[in-house]
């Protein structure tokens, strides 16, 4: 029984580990509002490889809010504050 608890507390360190580490993610239209384009174009980006998208379990595409910083500033010269899409 000790060893069963002791793998239980483990796992739960490494989930509560995970979460903290976790990239914020952000939609189609969050991205091509920073941008000042249409949702769609942020989505032609994502298709010739200029973002990475990853894909909801619904289907729908989100971006990595570091890779899109760092497009935002290598593009435009412009970055957004923390906190503020």
């Amino acid at each position: 029984m000790k060893w069963t608890f002791f793998l239980a507390v483990e796992k739960d360190w490494k989930v509560k580990k995970l979460k903290t580490e976790q990239e914020t993610l952000l939609t189609p239209s969050e991205v091509a509002s920073l941008f000042r384009v249409d949702p769609k174009t942020v989505t032609r980006w994502a298709k010739a490889g200029k973002l990475t998208s990853i894909r909801t379990l619904g289907g729908h595409r989100r971006y990595k809010e570091s890779e899109v910083k760092a497009l935002l500033i290598t593009t435009t010269g412009k970055s957004i504050k923390d906190g503020e899409k």
